[in-house]
Protein backbone atom coordinates (compact mmCIF):
# COMPACT_ATOMS: atom_id res chain seq x y z
CA UNK A 1 0.00 0.00 0.00
CA UNK A 2 3.28 2.08 0.45
CA UNK A 3 3.80 2.59 -2.73
CA UNK A 4 0.76 3.16 -4.08
CA UNK A 5 1.35 7.18 -3.73
CA UNK A 6 4.82 6.99 -5.45
CA UNK A 7 2.88 5.00 -8.27
CA UNK A 8 0.62 8.04 -8.70
CA UNK A 9 3.20 10.63 -8.05
CA UNK A 10 4.87 9.05 -11.42
CA UNK A 11 1.55 8.83 -12.96
CA UNK A 12 0.78 12.49 -12.64
CA UNK A 13 4.45 13.91 -13.61
CA UNK A 14 3.80 11.78 -16.80
CA UNK A 15 0.39 13.23 -17.83
CA UNK A 16 2.05 16.77 -17.41
CA UNK A 17 5.20 16.03 -19.51
CA UNK A 18 2.54 15.13 -21.67
CA UNK A 19 0.42 17.60 -21.84
CA UNK A 20 3.59 20.28 -21.82
CA UNK A 21 4.75 18.30 -25.00
CA UNK A 22 1.43 18.40 -26.79
CA UNK A 23 1.11 22.23 -25.89
CA UNK A 24 1.25 24.30 -29.14
CA UNK A 25 4.01 26.62 -29.53
CA UNK A 26 4.18 30.50 -30.45
CA UNK A 27 7.44 32.12 -31.39
CA UNK A 28 6.71 35.87 -31.48
CA UNK A 29 9.00 39.18 -31.26
CA UNK A 30 9.04 42.82 -30.15
CA UNK A 31 9.31 45.92 -32.14
CA UNK A 32 8.95 49.59 -31.91
CA UNK A 33 11.01 52.89 -31.70
CA UNK A 34 13.34 53.35 -28.91
CA UNK A 35 11.80 54.00 -24.91
CA UNK A 36 8.24 52.75 -26.38
CA UNK A 37 8.78 50.13 -23.11
CA UNK A 38 9.53 46.77 -24.88
CA UNK A 39 11.68 45.54 -22.17
CA UNK A 40 9.41 46.69 -19.63
CA UNK A 41 6.20 45.12 -21.55
CA UNK A 42 7.81 41.56 -21.30
CA UNK A 43 9.46 41.89 -18.18
CA UNK A 44 5.30 42.37 -16.56
CA UNK A 45 4.23 39.97 -19.00
CA UNK A 46 6.43 37.61 -17.48
CA UNK A 47 6.18 38.59 -13.84
CA UNK A 48 2.02 38.43 -14.08
CA UNK A 49 2.11 34.90 -15.58
CA UNK A 50 4.22 33.66 -13.04
CA UNK A 51 7.24 32.97 -14.72
CA UNK A 52 10.16 34.72 -13.30
CA UNK A 53 12.05 32.63 -10.71
CA UNK A 54 12.55 34.13 -7.26
CA UNK A 55 15.80 34.35 -7.38
CA UNK A 56 15.48 36.49 -10.65
CA UNK A 57 13.14 38.66 -9.00
CA UNK A 58 15.46 39.03 -5.97
CA UNK A 59 18.66 40.54 -8.33
CA UNK A 60 16.10 42.99 -9.93
CA UNK A 61 15.13 44.59 -6.90
CA UNK A 62 18.95 44.86 -5.64
CA UNK A 63 20.24 46.22 -8.69
CA UNK A 64 21.11 49.74 -8.39
CA UNK A 65 19.91 50.37 -11.61
CA UNK A 66 15.66 51.68 -11.80
CA UNK A 67 14.34 53.70 -13.83
CA UNK A 68 11.02 53.29 -13.17
CA UNK A 69 9.96 54.98 -10.45
CA UNK A 70 8.92 51.98 -8.81
CA UNK A 71 9.72 48.51 -6.36
CA UNK A 72 10.73 46.46 -9.55
CA UNK A 73 12.09 47.49 -12.58
CA UNK A 74 10.27 45.49 -14.96
CA UNK A 75 12.31 46.09 -18.05
CA UNK A 76 15.72 44.40 -15.88
CA UNK A 77 14.04 40.88 -16.52
CA UNK A 78 15.26 41.09 -20.29
CA UNK A 79 18.02 43.68 -20.39
CA UNK A 80 20.43 41.53 -18.93
CA UNK A 81 23.70 43.24 -20.52
CA UNK A 82 25.50 45.82 -18.48
CA UNK A 83 25.55 48.15 -21.36
CA UNK A 84 21.46 47.87 -21.77
CA UNK A 85 21.16 48.26 -17.80
CA UNK A 86 23.66 51.58 -17.86
CA UNK A 87 21.66 53.06 -21.02
CA UNK A 88 18.53 51.69 -20.84
CA UNK A 89 17.77 50.36 -24.06
CA UNK A 90 17.99 46.84 -25.45
CA UNK A 91 20.95 46.22 -27.58
CA UNK A 92 21.04 42.85 -28.67
CA UNK A 93 18.41 39.79 -28.87
CA UNK A 94 16.95 38.50 -25.49
CA UNK A 95 15.25 35.23 -25.71
CA UNK A 96 12.68 34.20 -22.85
CA UNK A 97 10.38 30.97 -22.55
CA UNK A 98 7.66 30.71 -20.69
CA UNK A 99 4.10 28.88 -20.95
CA UNK A 100 0.67 29.00 -19.47
CA UNK A 101 -2.01 25.82 -19.40
CA UNK A 102 -2.82 26.60 -22.81
CA UNK A 103 0.50 27.28 -24.85
CA UNK A 104 4.32 27.63 -24.63
CA UNK A 105 6.07 30.73 -25.68
CA UNK A 106 9.39 31.49 -27.16
CA UNK A 107 9.47 35.75 -27.17
CA UNK A 108 12.20 37.56 -28.69
CA UNK A 109 12.78 40.93 -27.24
CA UNK A 110 14.37 42.55 -29.96
CA UNK A 111 15.93 46.45 -29.87
CA UNK A 112 14.38 49.23 -30.86
CA UNK A 113 17.19 52.04 -31.84
CA UNK A 114 18.21 52.08 -35.54
CA UNK A 115 21.52 51.02 -35.04
CA UNK A 116 20.54 47.69 -34.16
CA UNK A 117 17.86 47.42 -36.77
CA UNK A 118 19.65 44.27 -38.37
CA UNK A 119 19.30 42.57 -34.53
CA UNK A 120 15.50 43.28 -34.82
CA UNK A 121 15.42 41.49 -38.21
CA UNK A 122 17.27 38.58 -36.94
CA UNK A 123 14.85 38.03 -33.96
CA UNK A 124 12.02 38.34 -35.98
CA UNK A 125 13.03 35.70 -38.88
CA UNK A 126 11.74 32.81 -37.28
CA UNK A 127 8.67 34.59 -35.64
CA UNK A 128 4.93 33.73 -35.84
CA UNK A 129 3.36 36.55 -34.59
CA UNK A 130 5.18 40.37 -34.12
CA UNK A 131 4.56 42.85 -31.29
CA UNK A 132 4.62 46.16 -32.94
CA UNK A 133 4.47 48.81 -29.62
CA UNK A 134 3.29 52.65 -29.87
CA UNK A 135 4.19 54.89 -27.41
CA UNK A 136 0.51 56.59 -26.64
CA UNK A 137 2.02 59.68 -26.34
CA UNK A 138 4.18 59.75 -29.47
CA UNK A 139 2.18 58.12 -32.13
CA UNK A 140 4.03 56.01 -35.29
CA UNK A 141 7.32 57.01 -34.89
CA UNK A 142 9.82 56.03 -38.44
CA UNK A 143 11.67 53.06 -36.14
CA UNK A 144 8.17 51.60 -35.98
CA UNK A 145 7.21 51.98 -39.33
CA UNK A 146 10.66 50.58 -40.36
CA UNK A 147 10.16 47.33 -38.02
CA UNK A 148 6.40 46.78 -38.96
CA UNK A 149 8.14 46.97 -42.89
CA UNK A 150 10.72 44.19 -42.11
CA UNK A 151 8.29 41.89 -40.13
CA UNK A 152 6.07 41.88 -43.32
CA UNK A 153 9.25 41.30 -45.46
CA UNK A 154 10.02 38.33 -43.23
CA UNK A 155 6.17 37.08 -43.74
CA UNK A 156 5.14 37.81 -40.40
CA UNK A 157 1.13 37.47 -41.11
CA UNK A 158 -0.36 38.62 -37.25
CA UNK A 159 0.80 41.83 -35.54
CA UNK A 160 -0.35 42.38 -32.34
CA UNK A 161 0.32 45.97 -31.82
CA UNK A 162 0.60 46.91 -28.08
CA UNK A 163 -0.63 51.07 -27.85
CA UNK A 164 1.56 51.62 -25.00
CA UNK A 165 1.65 54.36 -21.85
CA UNK A 166 -2.12 55.00 -22.40
CA UNK A 167 -1.71 55.68 -18.49
CA UNK A 168 0.36 58.90 -19.40
CA UNK A 169 -2.83 59.68 -21.76
CA UNK A 170 -5.37 59.47 -19.27
CA UNK A 171 -6.44 55.87 -20.99
CA UNK A 172 -8.49 58.54 -23.92
CA UNK A 173 -10.24 56.11 -26.22
CA UNK A 174 -9.86 59.01 -28.92
CA UNK A 175 -5.99 58.54 -28.49
CA UNK A 176 -6.22 55.15 -28.91
CA UNK A 177 -9.03 55.00 -31.72
CA UNK A 178 -6.84 57.81 -33.50
CA UNK A 179 -3.47 55.66 -33.42
CA UNK A 180 -5.64 52.66 -34.17
CA UNK A 181 -6.67 53.51 -37.31
CA UNK A 182 -3.32 55.10 -38.59
CA UNK A 183 -1.25 51.82 -38.25
CA UNK A 184 -4.46 49.84 -40.20
CA UNK A 185 -3.63 52.62 -42.57
CA UNK A 186 0.13 51.84 -42.61
CA UNK A 187 -0.89 47.59 -42.24
CA UNK A 188 -3.35 48.01 -45.36
CA UNK A 189 -0.52 49.75 -47.33
CA UNK A 190 2.11 46.55 -46.23
CA UNK A 191 -0.71 43.86 -46.81
CA UNK A 192 -1.24 43.11 -43.37
CA UNK A 193 -4.43 41.96 -42.86
CA UNK A 194 -4.46 40.44 -39.23
CA UNK A 195 -3.87 42.84 -36.66
CA UNK A 196 -4.80 43.19 -33.30
CA UNK A 197 -4.54 46.70 -31.65
CA UNK A 198 -4.84 46.81 -27.06
CA UNK A 199 -4.64 49.90 -25.47
CA UNK A 200 -2.60 48.93 -22.39
CA UNK A 201 0.10 50.21 -19.51
CA UNK A 202 3.36 47.84 -19.16
CA UNK A 203 4.69 49.84 -16.05
CA UNK A 204 0.79 49.13 -14.44
CA UNK A 205 -0.09 45.90 -16.06
CA UNK A 206 -3.25 47.48 -17.70
CA UNK A 207 -4.47 44.73 -20.37
CA UNK A 208 -1.93 42.67 -20.48
CA UNK A 209 -3.18 39.70 -18.37
CA UNK A 210 -5.85 40.82 -16.68
CA UNK A 211 -8.56 43.68 -17.95
CA UNK A 212 -8.49 47.30 -17.05
CA UNK A 213 -11.02 48.65 -15.30
CA UNK A 214 -9.53 52.43 -16.86
CA UNK A 215 -10.45 51.19 -20.45
CA UNK A 216 -14.30 50.18 -19.67
CA UNK A 217 -14.53 51.14 -23.63
CA UNK A 218 -12.14 48.12 -25.07
CA UNK A 219 -14.17 45.03 -25.86
CA UNK A 220 -11.31 43.26 -27.07
CA UNK A 221 -8.95 40.56 -25.62
CA UNK A 222 -5.83 41.28 -23.25
CA UNK A 223 -2.35 40.70 -24.68
CA UNK A 224 -2.02 37.32 -23.18
CA UNK A 225 -5.53 36.42 -24.03
CA UNK A 226 -4.68 37.05 -27.91
CA UNK A 227 -1.26 35.23 -27.42
CA UNK A 228 -2.99 32.10 -26.19
CA UNK A 229 -5.79 32.14 -28.79
CA UNK A 230 -4.56 33.67 -32.11
CA UNK A 231 -4.57 31.18 -34.99
CA UNK A 232 -0.91 29.93 -36.00
CA UNK A 233 -0.42 28.01 -39.33
CA UNK A 234 3.42 26.66 -40.41
CA UNK A 235 5.46 29.47 -42.01
CA UNK A 236 5.90 27.08 -44.82
CA UNK A 237 2.44 27.03 -47.26
CA UNK A 238 3.96 24.38 -49.40
CA UNK A 239 2.81 20.99 -49.52
CA UNK A 240 5.83 20.07 -51.64
CA UNK A 241 8.98 18.11 -50.21
CA UNK A 242 12.15 20.42 -49.53
CA UNK A 243 14.57 18.55 -47.81
CA UNK A 244 18.12 20.11 -47.31
CA UNK A 245 21.04 18.22 -46.81
CA UNK A 246 23.17 19.20 -43.70
CA UNK A 247 25.02 15.73 -43.48
CA UNK A 248 25.92 12.53 -44.05
CA UNK A 249 25.39 10.07 -41.52
CA UNK A 250 28.11 6.96 -42.27
CA UNK A 251 28.44 4.87 -38.56
CA UNK A 252 29.40 1.82 -40.84
CA UNK A 253 29.55 0.11 -43.82
CA UNK A 254 26.11 -1.04 -43.06
CA UNK A 255 24.10 2.41 -43.15
CA UNK A 256 24.62 5.45 -45.31
CA UNK A 257 21.64 8.31 -44.51
CA UNK A 258 21.43 12.22 -45.25
CA UNK A 259 20.56 14.33 -42.22
CA UNK A 260 18.56 17.61 -42.56
CA UNK A 261 15.76 19.12 -41.24
CA UNK A 262 12.38 18.84 -43.22
CA UNK A 263 11.73 22.39 -45.13
CA UNK A 264 8.26 21.76 -45.96
CA UNK A 265 5.98 19.27 -47.17
CA UNK A 266 5.74 15.50 -45.74
CA UNK A 267 8.33 12.88 -46.89
CA UNK A 268 6.82 8.54 -45.63
CA UNK A 269 9.02 5.52 -46.30
CA UNK A 270 8.21 4.07 -49.95
CA UNK A 271 7.75 7.73 -51.31
CA UNK A 272 9.88 8.50 -54.43
CA UNK A 273 12.27 11.47 -54.05
CA UNK A 274 14.27 13.28 -56.82
CA UNK A 275 17.95 14.19 -56.04
CA UNK A 276 19.01 17.54 -56.88
CA UNK A 277 21.56 18.90 -58.46
CA UNK A 278 21.86 15.14 -60.18
CA UNK A 279 17.95 15.11 -60.93
CA UNK A 280 18.64 10.99 -59.76
CA UNK A 281 15.20 9.48 -58.83
CA UNK A 282 15.01 6.86 -56.13
CA UNK A 283 12.72 5.43 -53.11
CA UNK A 284 12.78 6.34 -48.98
CA UNK A 285 13.67 3.49 -47.83
CA UNK A 286 13.73 4.50 -43.96
CA UNK A 287 13.44 7.92 -41.89
CA UNK A 288 15.22 7.37 -39.00
CA UNK A 289 14.63 9.46 -35.64
CA UNK A 290 16.64 9.69 -32.14
CA UNK A 291 13.36 7.96 -31.02
CA UNK A 292 13.68 5.34 -33.97
CA UNK A 293 12.28 4.93 -37.37
CA UNK A 294 8.94 7.21 -37.71
CA UNK A 295 6.03 6.52 -40.38
CA UNK A 296 6.27 10.29 -41.69
CA UNK A 297 7.79 13.62 -41.12
CA UNK A 298 6.59 16.98 -41.81
CA UNK A 299 7.98 20.30 -42.12
CA UNK A 300 10.35 21.46 -39.04
CA UNK A 301 10.91 17.59 -38.35
CA UNK A 302 15.32 17.10 -38.04
CA UNK A 303 15.49 13.72 -39.17
CA UNK A 304 17.88 11.06 -41.33
CA UNK A 305 16.42 9.66 -44.75
CA UNK A 306 18.04 6.47 -45.86
CA UNK A 307 17.31 5.61 -49.68
CA UNK A 308 16.47 2.56 -51.53
CA UNK A 309 19.59 3.75 -54.13
CA UNK A 310 23.45 4.47 -53.49
CA UNK A 311 23.27 7.98 -54.64
CA UNK A 312 26.02 11.02 -54.17
CA UNK A 313 24.69 13.69 -52.10
CA UNK A 314 26.55 16.12 -50.10
CA UNK A 315 25.66 19.03 -47.78
CA UNK A 316 23.68 21.83 -49.35
CA UNK A 317 21.99 19.53 -51.82
CA UNK A 318 18.70 19.06 -52.04
CA UNK A 319 15.70 16.02 -51.91
CA UNK A 320 12.22 16.82 -53.17
CA UNK A 321 9.11 16.10 -54.71
CA UNK A 322 10.16 14.91 -58.52
CA UNK A 323 7.02 16.32 -60.28
CA UNK A 324 7.27 19.74 -57.95
CA UNK A 325 10.57 21.17 -58.07
CA UNK A 326 11.76 24.14 -57.20
CA UNK A 327 13.74 27.52 -59.22
CA UNK A 328 16.60 25.99 -60.18
CA UNK A 329 18.82 29.17 -61.39
CA UNK A 330 21.64 31.60 -60.79
CA UNK A 331 19.82 34.40 -60.87
CA UNK A 332 17.21 36.05 -58.39
CA UNK A 333 15.51 39.22 -57.43
CA UNK A 334 15.30 39.62 -53.71
CA UNK A 335 14.35 42.35 -50.89
CA UNK A 336 17.89 43.06 -48.93
CA UNK A 337 18.12 44.46 -45.48
CA UNK A 338 21.35 45.44 -44.93
CA UNK A 339 23.05 44.97 -41.88
CA UNK A 340 26.83 45.85 -42.39
CA UNK A 341 28.50 49.52 -41.92
CA UNK A 342 30.32 48.96 -45.46
CA UNK A 343 27.54 49.02 -47.85
CA UNK A 344 26.42 46.82 -50.56
CA UNK A 345 28.40 47.56 -53.51
CA UNK A 346 27.19 46.06 -57.61
CA UNK A 347 29.75 43.47 -58.79
CA UNK A 348 31.52 43.10 -55.20
CA UNK A 349 31.88 39.24 -54.50
CA UNK A 350 29.96 38.52 -51.89
CA UNK A 351 29.48 34.72 -49.59
CA UNK A 352 25.58 33.33 -49.74
CA UNK A 353 24.51 30.80 -47.56
CA UNK A 354 21.44 29.17 -48.57
CA UNK A 355 20.12 25.87 -46.94
CA UNK A 356 23.41 25.15 -45.98
CA UNK A 357 25.02 25.69 -49.38
CA UNK A 358 27.88 28.57 -49.41
CA UNK A 359 28.01 29.56 -53.19
CA UNK A 360 30.00 33.65 -54.75
CA UNK A 361 27.44 36.03 -54.99
CA UNK A 362 27.04 39.36 -56.61
CA UNK A 363 24.43 42.00 -56.70
CA UNK A 364 23.75 42.96 -60.07
CA UNK A 365 21.03 45.57 -60.01
CA UNK A 366 19.84 47.35 -57.12
CA UNK A 367 15.59 47.72 -59.17
CA UNK A 368 15.26 50.25 -56.09
CA UNK A 369 15.82 51.27 -52.16
CA UNK A 370 12.40 51.49 -49.76
CA UNK A 371 12.03 54.94 -47.66
CA UNK A 372 10.83 53.62 -44.98
CA UNK A 373 9.01 57.05 -44.13
CA UNK A 374 7.05 57.12 -47.20
CA UNK A 375 7.51 53.44 -48.76
CA UNK A 376 7.98 55.15 -51.53
CA UNK A 377 10.86 52.77 -54.19
CA UNK A 378 13.84 55.42 -55.04
CA UNK A 379 16.52 54.85 -57.74
CA UNK A 380 19.86 53.45 -55.72
CA UNK A 381 23.64 52.88 -56.60
CA UNK A 382 24.14 50.90 -53.28
CA UNK A 383 22.60 50.32 -50.39
CA UNK A 384 23.75 51.61 -46.69
CA UNK A 385 23.67 49.84 -43.10
CA UNK A 386 19.63 49.50 -41.96
CA UNK A 387 18.13 49.60 -45.75
CA UNK A 388 16.23 48.08 -47.66
CA UNK A 389 15.95 47.34 -51.20
CA UNK A 390 15.01 44.97 -54.32
CA UNK A 391 18.17 43.85 -55.75
CA UNK A 392 18.47 41.41 -58.46
CA UNK A 393 21.59 38.70 -57.83
CA UNK A 394 23.69 36.50 -59.99
CA UNK A 395 25.54 33.13 -58.44
CA UNK A 396 28.50 31.35 -59.44
CA UNK A 397 26.40 27.91 -59.18
CA UNK A 398 22.85 27.82 -59.49
CA UNK A 399 20.55 27.73 -56.24
CA UNK A 400 17.69 25.42 -55.27
CA UNK A 401 14.75 27.74 -54.18
CA UNK A 402 11.09 28.93 -53.64
CA UNK A 403 9.91 32.59 -52.87
CA UNK A 404 10.11 33.23 -49.46
CA UNK A 405 6.58 33.97 -49.56
CA UNK A 406 6.19 30.20 -50.12
CA UNK A 407 8.70 29.00 -48.08
CA UNK A 408 10.69 30.60 -45.52
CA UNK A 409 13.95 27.98 -45.52
CA UNK A 410 14.45 28.02 -49.50
CA UNK A 411 13.21 31.69 -50.19
CA UNK A 412 16.10 33.47 -47.56
CA UNK A 413 19.62 32.97 -47.49
CA UNK A 414 22.52 35.84 -46.04
CA UNK A 415 25.03 37.36 -47.52
CA UNK A 416 28.67 37.12 -46.10
CA UNK A 417 31.48 39.02 -46.59
CA UNK A 418 34.48 36.49 -47.32
CA UNK A 419 37.39 38.64 -46.03
CA UNK A 420 35.80 39.20 -42.59
CA UNK A 421 32.88 36.48 -42.75
CA UNK A 422 30.70 39.10 -41.56
CA UNK A 423 26.91 38.07 -41.75
CA UNK A 424 26.23 41.40 -43.62
CA UNK A 425 22.74 41.28 -45.62
CA UNK A 426 19.39 39.17 -45.12
CA UNK A 427 17.50 38.38 -48.15
CA UNK A 428 14.34 37.02 -49.06
CA UNK A 429 13.61 35.86 -52.62
CA UNK A 430 11.17 36.88 -55.00
CA UNK A 431 11.90 35.57 -57.87
CA UNK A 432 14.11 33.85 -60.04
CA UNK A 433 14.81 36.91 -63.09
CA UNK A 434 12.61 34.53 -65.52
CA UNK A 435 14.84 31.04 -65.41
CA UNK A 436 13.31 28.14 -64.03
CA UNK A 437 15.71 25.77 -64.52
CA UNK A 438 19.40 24.92 -65.35
CA UNK A 439 18.57 23.00 -68.18
CA UNK A 440 15.93 25.39 -69.68
CA UNK A 441 17.76 27.64 -72.69
CA UNK A 442 19.79 30.39 -71.29
CA UNK A 443 18.94 33.99 -72.07
CA UNK A 444 22.51 36.56 -71.98
CA UNK A 445 20.02 39.46 -72.94
CA UNK A 446 21.58 42.59 -71.23
CA UNK A 447 18.77 44.12 -69.32
CA UNK A 448 18.33 47.96 -69.21
CA UNK A 449 18.86 48.16 -65.46
CA UNK A 450 22.19 46.67 -66.10
CA UNK A 451 23.11 49.37 -68.95
CA UNK A 452 21.83 52.26 -66.70
CA UNK A 453 24.33 51.16 -63.78
CA UNK A 454 27.08 50.85 -66.10
CA UNK A 455 26.33 54.18 -67.72
CA UNK A 456 25.50 55.68 -64.44
CA UNK A 457 22.13 57.44 -65.69
CA UNK A 458 18.72 56.07 -67.86
CA UNK A 459 18.11 56.37 -71.50
CA UNK A 460 16.03 59.47 -72.70
CA UNK A 461 14.70 60.77 -75.70
CA UNK A 462 15.63 64.78 -76.49
CA UNK A 463 13.47 66.88 -79.15
CA UNK A 464 14.98 69.89 -79.56
CA UNK A 465 12.34 72.10 -81.91
CA UNK A 466 15.40 74.16 -83.85
CA UNK A 467 18.18 73.19 -86.53
CA UNK A 468 20.72 70.54 -86.54
CA UNK A 469 23.47 72.76 -85.22
CA UNK A 470 20.92 73.44 -82.14
CA UNK A 471 20.69 70.13 -81.92
CA UNK A 472 24.54 69.57 -82.01
CA UNK A 473 24.76 72.58 -79.10
CA UNK A 474 22.35 70.48 -76.63
CA UNK A 475 24.26 67.28 -77.40
CA UNK A 476 27.53 68.69 -76.04
CA UNK A 477 25.99 70.13 -72.94
CA UNK A 478 24.05 66.89 -72.02
CA UNK A 479 27.99 64.92 -72.80
CA UNK A 480 29.74 67.80 -70.49
CA UNK A 481 27.04 66.56 -67.90
CA UNK A 482 28.09 63.01 -67.91
CA UNK A 483 25.59 61.53 -70.06
CA UNK A 484 26.27 58.95 -73.26
CA UNK A 485 24.25 61.20 -75.84
CA UNK A 486 24.11 61.29 -79.25
CA UNK A 487 22.57 63.27 -82.03
CA UNK A 488 20.12 61.79 -85.09
CA UNK A 489 18.10 63.35 -87.74
CA UNK A 490 14.40 63.70 -87.70
CA UNK A 491 14.04 61.35 -90.76
CA UNK A 492 16.90 59.00 -89.40
CA UNK A 493 14.73 57.95 -86.46
CA UNK A 494 11.63 57.92 -88.42
CA UNK A 495 13.07 56.00 -90.88
CA UNK A 496 13.55 52.66 -88.71
CA UNK A 497 11.51 52.84 -85.23
CA UNK A 498 12.96 49.18 -84.38
CA UNK A 499 16.39 49.72 -84.59
CA UNK A 500 15.95 53.21 -82.91
CA UNK A 501 14.45 50.95 -80.05
CA UNK A 502 17.56 48.91 -80.22
CA UNK A 503 19.73 51.76 -79.66
CA UNK A 504 17.51 53.28 -77.13
CA UNK A 505 18.30 49.90 -75.14
CA UNK A 506 22.15 50.97 -75.25
CA UNK A 507 21.22 52.91 -72.83
CA UNK A 508 21.86 56.04 -75.06
CA UNK A 509 20.29 59.90 -75.01
CA UNK A 510 19.18 60.45 -78.29
CA UNK A 511 19.11 64.17 -79.40
CA UNK A 512 16.84 64.73 -82.31
CA UNK A 513 16.99 68.11 -83.98
CA UNK A 514 16.45 69.11 -87.47
CA UNK A 515 13.88 71.28 -87.30
CA UNK A 516 11.84 68.65 -85.20
CA UNK A 517 8.73 67.86 -87.99
CA UNK A 518 5.43 65.93 -86.66
CA UNK A 519 4.69 64.85 -90.23
CA UNK A 520 8.05 62.54 -90.68
CA UNK A 521 9.10 61.70 -86.89
CA UNK A 522 6.22 58.91 -84.98
CA UNK A 523 5.95 61.42 -82.11
CA UNK A 524 3.74 58.26 -80.63
CA UNK A 525 6.38 55.71 -80.99
CA UNK A 526 9.12 58.38 -79.36
CA UNK A 527 7.00 58.34 -76.17
CA UNK A 528 5.36 54.67 -75.82
CA UNK A 529 9.64 54.04 -75.83
CA UNK A 530 10.48 56.97 -73.16
CA UNK A 531 8.03 57.41 -71.08
CA UNK A 532 8.49 60.14 -68.56
CA UNK A 533 11.99 60.23 -70.25
CA UNK A 534 10.53 62.07 -73.23
CA UNK A 535 11.61 65.84 -73.65
CA UNK A 536 10.64 68.12 -75.73
CA UNK A 537 12.77 71.79 -76.12
CA UNK A 538 11.23 74.83 -77.54
CA UNK A 539 13.29 76.16 -80.56
CA UNK A 540 16.19 78.78 -79.34
CA UNK A 541 17.42 81.80 -82.03
CA UNK A 542 20.89 81.51 -83.47
CA UNK A 543 22.54 79.84 -79.51
CA UNK A 544 26.18 79.79 -79.83
CA UNK A 545 27.44 77.60 -77.33
CA UNK A 546 26.50 74.64 -74.80
CA UNK A 547 26.33 77.59 -72.08
CA UNK A 548 23.04 78.46 -73.67
CA UNK A 549 21.51 74.53 -73.08
CA UNK A 550 22.81 74.66 -69.53
CA UNK A 551 19.41 74.55 -67.38
CA UNK A 552 18.13 72.17 -70.04
CA UNK A 553 20.95 69.94 -69.73
CA UNK A 554 20.94 70.10 -65.87
CA UNK A 555 16.94 69.74 -65.59
CA UNK A 556 17.55 66.42 -68.04
CA UNK A 557 20.59 64.96 -66.10
CA UNK A 558 19.01 65.05 -62.65
CA UNK A 559 16.17 63.25 -64.42
CA UNK A 560 18.27 60.66 -66.06
CA UNK A 561 21.46 60.20 -64.10
CA UNK A 562 20.92 57.31 -61.31
CA UNK A 563 22.94 59.05 -58.33
CA UNK A 564 21.85 62.42 -59.24
CA UNK A 565 24.36 64.09 -59.47
CA UNK A 566 25.37 67.05 -61.43
CA UNK A 567 28.39 69.03 -62.31
CA UNK A 568 28.50 72.86 -61.89
CA UNK A 569 28.39 75.49 -65.29
CA UNK A 570 32.40 75.75 -64.55
CA UNK A 571 32.20 72.30 -66.81
CA UNK A 572 31.62 74.06 -69.55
Amino acid sequence: MAAAPTILAHEGIGQFLEQELGKQLLRFTTAGSVDDGKSTLIGRLLHDCKAVYEDQLASVQKSPVNRSGRAIDFSLLTDGLRAEREQGITIDVAYRYFSTPRRKFIIADTPGHEQYTRNMATGASTADLAVILIDATKGLLPQTKRHTFIASLLGIRHLLVAVNKMDLVGFSESTFLQLETDFLALAERLGNHFVQCIPLSALEGDNLVTRSVHTPWYNGPTMLEHLETVEVKPASQMDSLRFPVQSVIRPDARFRGFAGRVASGTVRPGDEVLALPSRRRTLVESIVSFDGDLASASASDSIVLKLADEIDLSRGEMLVTPDELPNISNRFAAMVVWLHATPLELSRNYLAKHAGRIVKAQARTIRHRVDINTLEENTASRLEMNEIGLVDFETSQPLFFDSYASNRTTGSLILIDPLSNATVGAVMIRDDRGRKSVSAAKTHEVTLEERATRRGHRSAIVVSRGDRSQAALLERALWEQGLDAISVRAEQASAANELFRRFWELGLVFVIGDEFDENRLDREFLEEVAGDLYFELASRESPSSPEDFFDEALRIAKRVKLDGTTPDKGTF
